[in-house]
């Protein structure tokens, strides 16, 4: 195990009609906010008029900034960034899922910095000031609203990147699960998706001795995939939201990677694949991630086995140990196949004619991961097994 530090500071604010007490908690940073969120559907479910009247009840001004959408884009940031500078905001509410957190984050930082925001982004600069922020969840599976990440697109550029400071952890978020009952049903398959990668990414290690971890990453995956089952039969399952929600937040917090090194490589590459084609974060690494598992497993077999025999239940009577490995990949696409989610690039009409441009994409700044350093060649040869 390596040495580590884990500090996290939100609070977390779970269960039903928390939301209502959002005018408490905002209180205690600011009286002048920016209330930033995607669509209507917030209007339609009535969490916006819970909020709203909260707000008014603890004598809160507010300026709303709607539009927020998946892909969250640099030129809403820059927006955001304006208001709140004429009108001296100083406080950001993301009532949404993880476009909107990882949006009102962007915007927080680049209240506190003099040039042009991008600039974070594509570390010609960088800036540890930013304004706090508080989140409203709706949408389990970013996990920002406890991280310290925000991953923006620059819509002009065809750039999908992220920045990570430990001063944009939301101070709160309030996590209802009953929010997620509204959801539209494809948000269920790519919110699991994503917070399994989430963990996929500390999980898959080449450190030794991190039992503990393991178990925990292990226990957080079963917990998803048995509880999504569940929802799959009936949708407004509280218990089983619950479970999910909260399994999204430890998902990525920072607690299932102390002591251990992570890898990020298949962020690093869907990221690239969802800049050009705009598709849902959940669906792109549901195609990237297995095909980063078949070209990279033969670089720690035990641990691909022991995934396979801990997570997936896979018969441990297999001939050989890569066997079971490659079982447990095969497990991994055929879960993401039950929430009808895409596996390979075709079921979304991408063909091979981009896939060296993303790969130069994906690594502008260098090499990827660490599980398995991969180069721009070894990006493409991904792209290509998810063909």
């Amino acid at each position: 195990m390596n040495n580590f530090e884990f500090y996290n500071p939100t609070r977390i604010i779970f269960g039903k009609d928390t939301q209502k007490q959002i005018g408490k908690y905002v209180k205690k940073y600011s009286s002048n906010i920016l209330l930033h969120y995607g669509k209507d559907s917030i209007k339609k479910n009535g969490i916006y008029a819970d909020v709203i009247l909260s707000l008014k009840d603890a004598g809160i001004a507010y300026t709303e900034l709607s539009g927020v959408q998946p892909n969250p884009r640099v030129s809403l940031v820059r927006q955001g960034i304006k208001i709140c500078k004429d009108q001296k905001i100083d406080f950001i509410l993301a009532v949404g899922g993880g476009s909107v957190i990882d949006s009102a984050k962007a915007i927080a930082l680049g209240i506190k910095y003099n040039g042009d925001v991008w600039d974070l982004f594509t570390r010609k600069a960088a800036s540890e000031n930013s304004v706090p922020v508080g989140v409203i969840l709706t949408i389990p599976a970013a996990g920002s609203e406890s991280s310290p990440n925000s991953v923006i697109t620059n819509e002009e550029e065809s750039m999908k990147l992220a920045v990570s400071y430990p001063n944009l952890r939301p101070v709160f978020a309030i996590l209802n699960p009953a929010f997620c009952f509204s959801l539209p049903k494809e948000q269920l398959g790519y919110g699991v998706c994503d917070m399994m990668a989430h963990i996929f990414e500390r999980y898959f290690t080449q450190t030794q001795f991190t039992e503990l971890t393991d178990k925990l990453c292990e226990g957080t995956l079963r917990t998803i995939i048995n509880n999504s089952s569940i929802i799959l039969k009936n949708f407004n399952d509280y218990n089983a939201w619950a479970e999910i929600m909260f399994a999204g937040n430890i998902a990525h917090n920072g607690l299932l990677g102390m002591g251990r090194k992570e890898d990020w490589a298949s962020h690093g590459i869907e990221h690239a694949l969802s800049a050009v084609y705009d598709i849902p974060h959940g669906a792109g690494l549901s195609i990237v991630f297995p095909a980063w598992m078949k070209y990279v497993y033969k670089e720690n077999i035990p641990l691909f086995v022991k995934f396979a025999l801990n997570v997936w239940n896979v018969n441990g009577n297999l001939k050989n140990s890569e066997e079971i490995a490659l079982k447990g990949i095969e497990e991994t696409e055929k879960f993401f196949k039950s929430l009808n989610l895409p596996i390979r690039l075709g079921e979304l009409n991408i063909e091979e004619n981009n896939i060296e441009i993303m790969a130069k994409k994906a690594t502008v700044f260098g090499s990827l991961g660490s599980f398995k350093e991969l180069n721009t060649e070894d990006v493409i040869a991904i792209y290509k097994l998810a063909l």
